[in-house]
């Protein structure tokens, strides 16, 4: 079957368009997924949502025109079901009902805005669906995203404990990352909020019990391209590769430093992603200098994945096609 996932997000909307194979054995079935079309648009949905509470008519206009381009691509493609889930922004602002109906008006579905706990979820599974991972692993999964941040810990039987936080890129850009490049004194304050905020997180997720870190969306893969030291961004090579915490610092200070028109220059950065890589690539590194700590050194790398929770959305929804 033929199914299209979309992803609406704080900073990007993206769609899946994948056909679903199941395949069995005397051990069970096994779904895999089988791109089709995948495209991102950096819409910035959320703009000024942390502050204002509400979206802006720029930002759904925005929107709206990814949505009008997403509804074409699926009529040419074709697919038995579609489901559109909105995350952080949408969970924030009091005027959701517009995004809701616009999107309705497009695609024929409304967006589902979904929990942070289920956001998580989802992301966990599409992470895993490309991934080894050994049967005594406890791998946790980081969705670091514009609006929020999911921290997943599980094995391949599933899901233990999720979390969702509002902690992204985008939010604490425009909280505290306004100057180009950042002052000192505006980082210092970023990290101390993301730290007081990794021990919320703690209290639900055992960082001291992870033994696999995988990092999934824009900021992590975008991060990891700068750590390989690519000129351009090469998914076949940021898909699963490992670095050690010490080459994300790295990438991370270089980013801080930067102005924004070095960031520009750079041949893997998205456009829409240049204003605010440089939180992003804060929040990473914190969350992995907690998890080493925790694990008393033992863990001491991190994964990139391709696959998140635009993966766990057409899995689910191939599941309820299949229903």
């Amino acid at each position: 079957m033929r199914v299209a996932a979309i992803d609406c997000g704080t900073n990007s909307i993206r769609l899946l368009i994948a056909d679903v194979i199941s395949m069995g054995s005397p051990l069970g079935s096994t779904t895999y997924l089988n791109d089709v079309v995948r495209e991102m648009r950096i819409v910035r949905l959320g703009e000024g949502v942390d502050e204002n509470k509400a979206f802006s008519q720029e930002a759904l206009r925005r929107t709206f025109e990814a949505a009008d381009e997403y509804a074409d691509i699926i009529r040419r493609h074709g697919a038995e079901g579609i489901r559109f889930v909105a995350t952080s922004a949408t969970r924030d602002a009091s005027n959701k009902d517009l995004l809701t109906a616009g999107i309705h008006s497009r695609l024929g579905v409304p967006p589902e805005v979904i929990s942070g706990e289920e956001e998580a979820a989802l992301s966990f599974a599409g992470a895993l669906s490309s991934v080894d991972v050994a049967e005594n692993d406890k791998v946790l999964v980081i969705d670091l995203g514009g609006g929020s941040t999911e921290f997943v810990i599980g094995s391949r039987n599933g899901v233990d404990k999720a979390i969702s936080v509002n902690m992204g890129c985008v939010r604490f850009t425009e909280r505290y990352l306004r100057t180009d490049p950042p002052r000192v004194a505006d980082i210092t304050a970023a990290r101390a909020e993301i730290r007081a905020v990794l021990k919320s997180v703690e209290e639900v997720i055992p960082f001291h019990e992870v033994t696999k870190i995988i990092g999934v969306a824009g900021s992590v893969t975008t991060i990891t391209a700068h750590g390989l030291g690519l000129e351009t961004y090469e998914s076949a090579r940021i898909d699963g590769a490992e670095l050690t915490m010490d080459q994300y610092a790295a990438a991370t200070q270089s980013l801080l430093i930067m102005t924004r028109e070095r960031r520009a220059e750079l041949g893997f950065m998205h456009p829409g992603r240049v204003d605010v890589i440089g939180a992003g690539a804060l929040i990473w590194q914190e969350i992995l200098i907690r998890v080493r700590e925790a694990s008393n050194g033992r863990v001491d790398t991190a994964s990139a994945s391709e696959h998140d929770i635009l993966d766990g959305i057409a899995l689910s929804l191939a599941a309820r096609v299949t229903l």
